[in-house]
């Protein structure tokens, strides 16, 4: 399956669950990222009657990579870091 889709599918729905919450989480998971660059995600949504985990992997190469890692903060090998929320832009 390919990222930009995996992404905006875990997006939309951590979005829709954000929106059911008051106020959003302070982190919606955690990333690491390996030895050879690899972001990884591990995602989390947890609401009224609705769960979610995701796990997505960006690869150096990815298109989205740089935005993942910019969202992030940046990001170093051996790193873990919280995910913070993506804004809502009323989509």
């Amino acid at each position: 399956m390919d990222s930009s889709f995996r992404m905006a599918v875990c997006l939309a729905g951590l979005l829709c669950i954000c929106g059911c919450m008051a106020p959003p989480p302070a982190s919606i998971g955690f990333a690491t990222m390996d030895t050879d660059g690899t972001i990884r995600l591990q995602l989390m949504a947890r609401g009224d009657r609705v769960i979610g985990d995701a796990v997505l992997i960006y690869k150096p190469a990815d298109p989205q990579y740089q935005d993942i890692k910019k969202h992030l903060g940046g990001l170093n090998p051996g790193e873990e870091k919280p995910v913070p929320p993506w804004p809502d832009k009323g989509h």
